[in-house]
């Protein structure tokens, strides 16, 4: 198992050459194949805070004015299951720059789904199509953004690794809509040791443009050692530190997700 993560993050790091879009610091989520199920409603709030980074703006895990030193950031998730394979959410972004108060940062809506019957295939496959509205130049100059993701899950035994390559794209307004499709990962290797904690790793990063790609310094790649599992009420964690691996990156973020799962039955 070791040797099969040592490779992963190996991997990741050496596509500093064929890697990665913008780090949505919003978002520190890896997704699984698998959907919430039908009539299921999830409730989730992700949160990150960066005690080192940069002290300037559009640096690190910015992309505006305001730096990313002491920046917290919440979103808050909705998601429901529209059938057995086939999930809709939306996103609310909050933000608290250093000595500010909390600002709207933009939403997300995405669709996200499973392909296949889990283990029909050698990998468990799912896709993911986000778009993200943001009307917050202070927090990210690209107002409307696509966001595409294949979904590629394994299991072995206990040990589950989940890959969600990144393809993202300004579209139709703001100064980047004329150029090319960002590339990014997002991946997960995780050891499910009990329903109330399991260790993982997590990676995240970005290359820039897949026909421009940014200098190796000025990319951003983040390994993240987690912890998740269950808690009392039905509520879901995923905690760890995040480690800047490159200049580009901030050096230190930290993450916290709670999630609640409840069968509402069918909505529409």
């Amino acid at each position: 198992m070791r040797r099969a993560i040592g490779g992963l993050a190996l991997g990741l790091l050496v596509c500093g050459h064929a890697a990665l879009a913008q780090v949505d610091p919003f978002e520190f989520e890896v997704y699984p194949s698998r959907t919430v199920g039908h009539g299921v409603l999830e409730v989730e709030s992700l949160n990150s805070v960066v005690p080192d980074g940069h002290t300037v703006g559009d640096a690190g895990l910015s992309s505006g004015d305001f730096a990313s030193q002491d920046m917290y950031r919440t979103a808050i998730e909705v998601t429901y299951g529209i059938t057995d394979k086939i999930e809709a959410a939306a996103y609310l972004n909050l933000a608290k720059p250093n000595g500010a108060s909390f600002q709207y940062a933009g939403s997300k809506y995405r669709l996200r789904g499973s392909l296949f019957e889990e283990g029909q295939l050698p990998v468990d496959l799912g896709w993911y199509v986000e778009l993200e509205w943001h009307k917050t130049p202070q927090f990210d100059d690209s107002e409307l953004e696509l966001e595409l993701r294949p979904i590629i899950e394994k299991d072995w035994g206990r040990v589950e690794v989940d890959l969600n390559p990144i393809f993202e794209k300004a579209i139709f307004v703001g100064p980047d809509k004329n150029k090319g499709f960002e590339f990014g990962y997002v991946a997960g290797a995780y050891y499910n040791y009990s329903r109330w904690i399991s260790p993982g790793l997590e990676f995240y990063g970005g290359i820039g443009l897949i026909d421009d790609i940014d200098p190796q310094h000025d990319q951003q790649h983040y390994i993240f050692p987690v912890v998740r599992g269950g808690l009392p009420y039905g509520l879901e964690y995923n905690f760890g530190p995040g480690i800047g691996l490159t200049r580009g990156s901030d050096q230190v973020v930290v993450k916290l997700n709670i999630e609640l799962e409840r069968f509402v039955g069918t909505l529409l």
